[in-house]
């Protein structure tokens, strides 16, 4: 059965590199952090490639962040992997936990990160399962 987190986010983002631009798309590459709250507590650390078209809203990016946080009251890491593509404004984003990425307490975790962003801030509904206590899968 599948369980929700909900919560908001705080995110900062630098540019690790000078974009780089070759017919009219600017390729660049970005840090991430980021800090939960809510139902997942924690933080975050990653990258991102972006992609800017000439055209107005038109964009992709992708990206990879390691979450250290507590869910459902069980600590431990897990990855994050972001796909995401804007099409004149229309947005369609994938955010899904890299399988058998978990460690700790939260090892066999699985799940869906969805966002929304209302008035400039973050929030998430994370739609995620986690095998009960002591049914944990290990990596290897």
């Amino acid at each position: 059965m599948a369980l929700v987190a909900k919560g908001s986010f705080s995110v900062e983002m630098k540019p690790l590199a000078e974009p780089r631009s070759a017919d009219g798309v600017g390729l660049g590459r970005m840090s991430l952090a980021k800090q939960f709250l809510g139902g997942l507590q924690g933080s975050s650390e990653g990258e991102m490639l972006t992609a800017l078209t000439p055209v107005q809203g038109s964009a992709g990016y992708v990206a990879i962040e390691r979450v250290t946080a507590t869910l459902d009251g069980r600590n431990g890491t897990f990855v994050l992997q972001h796909s995401g593509t804007m099409t004149r404004g229309a947005q369609q984003l994938s955010i899904a936990v890299v399988p058998d990425s978990a460690t700790g307490e939260l090892c066999g975790l699985t799940g869906q990160l969805h966002i929304r962003l209302v008035d400039g801030k973050h929030f998430y509904e994370f739609v995620y399962t986690l095998p009960a206590p002591g049914a944990e899968r290990t990596p290897g």
